[in-house]
């Protein structure tokens, strides 16, 4: 099996921040949200106060004013599906696991539409924007990891971030991608270390 991170590596941009975006056209009104999302944002990338969890959980909590739906979750992936990586369609299996800070409820349907069963993501109310459990990022997503797949083997991983190292360790090979769009991505071995 090979695993991959999602946002900037399978899929070219951050689906939250792509969705955040998206859901803002439809409903102006979010804009309210903006204020206590940038204060959690500074707090934590500034302040180095609370944890990206905290964050995210607030950023996330624009979701209380969107009524996420089959239908508008369809309609979000319609006009984003163009920013999946070519040079992943190409090499996509069936066993991949995708494996991502992004929601899973955000992710599920594009899974769906991939042909994809295997899903590690952050487990967020679609409804609150509250997580259940922590955002899966760095450590967290190798416990996530190895609590679905104790004893599977990674061939690679793939993911255009030295955060994801933790998850680099667990596989055979792992390869740092470049997205420069949808169409052109670089690659290289994970640096040692």
């Amino acid at each position: 099996m090979n695993a991959y991170d999602f946002d900037g590596t399978v899929y070219a941009g951050d689906s939250s921040a792509d969705f955040y975006r998206w859901c803002l056209r439809r409903y102006p009104a979010l804009v309210r949200y903006a204020p206590r999302q940038a204060l959690a944002a500074l707090r934590y990338y500034a302040a180095k106060k609370g944890s990206k969890t905290e964050m995210k959980q607030v950023f996330f909590s624009f979701l209380r004013s969107v009524p996420v739906t089959d239908y508008l979750l369809k309609e979000f992936w319609d006009e984003h599906e163009k920013k999946l990586c070519a040079w992943y369609l190409r090499a996509k299996r069936e066993d991949d696991v995708i494996i991502s800070a992004s929601p899973e409820f955000l992710l599920r349907p594009l899974m769906r539409r991939l042909g994809l069963q295997q899903l590690l993501a952050s487990r967020v109310e679609p409804d609150s924007g509250r997580f259940e459990g922590l955002n899966c990022h760095g450590e967290e997503k190798v416990l996530r990891f190895r609590a679905r797949f104790p004893e599977a083997k990674i061939e690679c991983f793939y993911s255009d971030r030295l955060s994801d190292t933790p998850m680099a360790r667990q596989a055979d090979a792992a390869v740092l991608v470049k997205n420069r769009d949808a169409q052109h991505a670089d690659f290289t071995l994970w640096p040692k270390g």
